[in-house]
């Protein structure tokens, strides 16, 4: 169907050709001129143009209506020539009529025309000069920008095939610029990136909506290089509206891509090594130190990751690190030390788990023999990864055409100059290849993780030298204790928690009493470990000379403050720069009881630490009431005794606070579920420690933990043999028949003559060197103990009596034929003691006569 637009006259025009042709913008107009020169058609044009109806046109002379009066006589000479049969074309001013000013100019092409009866007659066809002027103008314009624009310029057509090409473009894309006339999109780029291209390009032309850095890639003809465009589409008018086509302006933005990337790889480094930062070595353990590295790696930085450590670092072996791989160690060929594939991850769906023993890192490597995580292996001599091992620098390794793995960076993990293992990050098919900022990036994510591993590492080694250490000062098997049944368990906290200071012990005493001794040095490690073993000795050394419980402890107060005295002068010397220091103060816990199971009652002296527990038989567990004192280490405050009578069968606990205390729950809560499991205390004692310990939150390891549990099971009446003596000389031969009868009544008569001449021996010595009334006490249990009691201070010291001596050799015979011997203090006096094994015991030999000859 044609289409019927309206003049600016209001009249109709029938137009089959589509608008937005030249002739609407430029508006051509006619009229012509009869042969007396007047005019006699006046076409609607000519009216839009000159805003002159044709009733007032027709009839007129054009050159004395429209023309300026100057122009008069030369515009009538014109007519007069062109009615003579000359054509005519130039430019006209006009003016409308009753205006003096000429109102524009015309360019007039004048043609000689005859009427029916052959008089000479004149069509002239007007232009608007203004309008070829804008025409031209735009036209130049058009023309400047598209033939000099430094961008591509394609103008597509409404088929989508190239109307028109600048020149720009044909240099990318080669040929002339009319070469590419007719091409569509799929001639310049790939299938995929020429349908985005299309499907953008119909869009525009339907819609009318522009798109804008619509991103493309490529590559220009003979280019491998791949290129990226920023194209801007929009749709192109007619000057009536219709839709013409699609223009498109491209720009190279490869440069600005690489830098965008380049930014945005730098960007994401920063934020891998931010991210390694919070999250690699949060443990001290070297296998989680692993998957940490992994877990920041995998996917943000690569598509697959492993991680071998070397089994001797694994294993605790002090060789360094870093020589293990070399040829050195293990000769030529021989390939690298022994590795464990510690961890493994993966983004790519169906990986193996596990990878070659030969090419020992290419997890896409098919038909090879896996490594699984956790297994032993080596790599070949010539490998990369060997090689990477032995100098200590990264080796990038590129996968082959049926490998999973694009490319593979081998990156040895060295700390302090010493190669701790191998991590291997991998990227897929299909993934961008690494570059030398990833390269760097690689080696800084090993770097961190080998210090932690080596940290971790050497915390390992600490901490198992301070457990060694702490469990060799622990009472080896099950202590014995005469009149006590006794159980006891020590567990150590975690591998994440460092060596604790707690620590008991089981210590016999003369008198068959025992001293019962718990504590816990504050603070961890093997400083904490060693304070512990010190202050282990000092109780064992002040136990032997039997003092009473509040004397041990005022006398650990000072050896704990010895602990934190300055540091020696020789070591001050080397920190003279730093001014005087002082070693790690320690304070420590301890409760400290001696229990007598002649008389059942136990003496408790009390520094800082929880209080003891007594279960009595058919009633509830009960916290013994004993002064908590100061630590050891404070220093100034004295330490109260509580003596506590403890039936037959009843249980007494001893503990540190890692058995009842953690971040879960409060102390109390602890103390009372500490308690509550002590409930049936006639279970076996070995299962009431496996119930205590099985019932209780104790907090999966925070802290080490040390149980000492005893029932007191005492020594009966006929186990024991006590009379008192008057001072006189016949009370040593009333000693001697006591002795005698008591030793009868027990089966022992392998020991009266023995026993005889000892006790004569110590009851002399306090008839002669003591005071007050002598008590002869003999207790039997595991051994023989014979005690000689009198009011004397003085402490009876073995010498070496001279040849000439007649007396002297008293104590000498008493330590050569006694197992062992001593003397203590009491409130009242002294004690002199021995004692002796039991006659089916192992005992000890007779002495020689050398032995006795040597006393003389």
């Amino acid at each position: 169907m044609s289409e019927i637009p309206e003049t600016a006259s209001g009249g109709v025009v029938w137009q089959s050709s589509p608008p937005g042709s030249i002739y609407d913008y430029i508006r051509v107009a006619s009229f012509s001129i009869g042969p007396d020169g007047l005019v006699e058609q006046w076409s609607r044009r000519a009216v839009d143009l000159f805003g002159v109806t044709a009733e007032e046109a027709r009839g007129k002379d054009p050159v004395e209506v429209f023309m300026p009066a100057d122009l008069r006589e030369r515009g009538h000479r014109r007519v007069k020539e062109i009615l003579d049969g000359k054509e005519w074309t130039g430019l006209v001013p006009f003016r409308v009529p009753g205006e003096e000013r000429p109102h524009g100019v015309a360019e007039m092409y004048v043609m000689p025309t005859e009427t029916e009866t052959g008089e000479r007659a004149a069509l002239c066809i007007v232009v608007d000069v203004r309008a070829l002027r804008r025409i031209e103008t735009d036209l130049a314009a058009s023309q400047a920008i598209f033939g000099q624009s430094p961008f591509g310029f394609l103008l597509f057509d409404t088929d989508l095939t190239v109307r028109r090409a600048n020149r720009r473009f044909a240099t990318v894309f080669g040929g002339d610029a009319d070469d590419h006339r007719g091409r569509t999109v799929h001639d310049y780029l790939g299938r995929a990136e020429a349908d985005r291209m299309t499907s953008a390009l119909r869009e525009v032309l339907e819609t009318g909506e522009s798109v804008t850095d619509l991103r493309i890639v490529g590559a220009a003809p003979g280019a491998r290089d791949r290129r990226h465009w920023s194209i801007n589409l929009y749709r192109v008018h007619s000057g009536s509206g219709r839709p013409i086509g699609v223009a498109g302006l491209g720009i190279d933005v490869t440069r600005r891509h690489n830098a965008a990337r380049e930014a945005a790889s730098a960007r994401r480094n920063l934020a891998l090594l931010n991210q390694a930062g919070a999250r690699i070595g949060n443990t001290l353990d070297l296998e989680a130190t692993a998957r940490e590295l992994l877990d920041v790696a995998v996917p943000g930085f690569c598509d697959l990751a492993s991680v071998d450590l070397y089994q001797g670092l694994l294993t605790g072996d002090e060789a360094p690190p870093g020589r293990w791989g070399s040829s050195h160690d293990v000769g030529y060929g021989a390939g690298s030390a022994e590795l464990r594939r510690v961890a493994f991850a993966s983004a790519v769906s169906d990986t193996p788990r596990r990878t070659d023993e030969g090419h020992a890192s290419d997890p896409g490597r098919p038909g090879t023999v896996p490594i699984e995580v956790g297994a032993v292996h080596r790599y070949p001599f010539n490998s990369p990864y060997a090689g990477a091992l032995r100098t200590g620098r990264i080796r990038t390794v590129h996968g082959d055409d049926g490998d999973l793995a694009r490319s593979t960076l081998v990156v040895p993990m060295t700390a302090h100059d010493t190669v701790v293992g191998l991590v291997q990050f991998s990227r897929a098919k299909g993934s961008e290849p690494f570059g030398e900022r990833d390269r760097a990036l690689a080696v800084e994510l090993a770097a961190r993780a080998a210090v932690c591993i080596d940290n971790a590492r050497l915390y390992r080694r600490e901490h198992e030298r301070a457990l060694i250490l702490q469990r060799s000062l622990l009472p080896p098997g099950d202590p014995e204790a005469a009149g006590l049944d006794i159980a006891c368990r020590y567990l150590p906290g975690t591998d994440a928690t460092e060596v604790g200071g707690d620590w008991f012990d089981v210590i016999e005493l003369p008198g068959h009493r025992t001293a019962l001794v718990i504590g816990d040095v504050m603070g961890r490690g093997l400083r904490a470990a060693v304070a512990m073993g010190e202050l282990r000795t000092a109780v064992r050394t002040l136990a032997q000379l039997d003092l009473e419980p509040a004397e041990v402890l005022s006398h650990l107060d000072e050896i704990a403050r010895g602990l934190g005295a300055p540091i020696g002068t020789q070591q001050s010397r080397a920190h003279k720069n730093r001014g005087p220091e002082l070693s790690e103060v320690y304070l420590a816990t301890c409760v400290y009881a001696v229990y007598d199971p002649v008389t059942r009652r136990c003496t408790f002296a009390n520094a800082g630490h929880l209080p003891p527990v007594l279960v009595e038989p058919g009633e509830e567990a009960l916290l013994l009431d004993v002064p908590p004192g100061m630590p050891l280490g404070v220093g100034g405050e004295p330490f109260e005794e509580v003596e506590v009578e403890i039936p037959e069968g009843a249980l007494l606990a001893l503990y540190t606070d890692g058995l009842v205390e953690s971040r879960d729950h409060p102390l109390d809560e602890g103390l009372s579920a500490f308690r509550r499991a002590l409930t049936d205390p006639s279970r076996p004692l070995e299962d009431v420690c496996d119930r205590v310990l099985g019932s209780l939150n104790t907090g999966h390891g925070e802290d080490d933990i040390a149980l000492l549990m005893a029932r007191v099971q005492g020594l009966p009446a006929e186990a024991v043999g006590d009379w008192r003596l008057p001072r006189e000389p016949r009370s040593v031969g009333r000693a001697r028949e006591l002795a005698r009868a008591q030793l009868a009544a027990w089966d022992l008569e392998p020991l009266v003559d023995t026993v005889e001449l000892l006790v004569s021996e110590l009851v002399t010595n306090a008839l002669r060197y003591g005071e007050g009334e002598i008590r002869l006490r003999l207790l039997r249990d595991r051994t023989l103990v014979c005690e000689v009691w009198d009011a004397g201070l003085v402490q009876p010291r073995r010498r070496r009596a001279k040849d000439t001596d007649e007396g002297g050799r008293g104590l000498q015979l008493v330590g050569l034929l006694s197992s062992s011997w001593g003397s203590r203090r009491t409130p009242r006096g002294k004690t002199v003691w021995f004692e002796l094994a039991l006659p089916d015991g192992e005992g000890t030999t007779e002495p020689t006569v050398e032995q006795l000859l040597s006393m003389f």
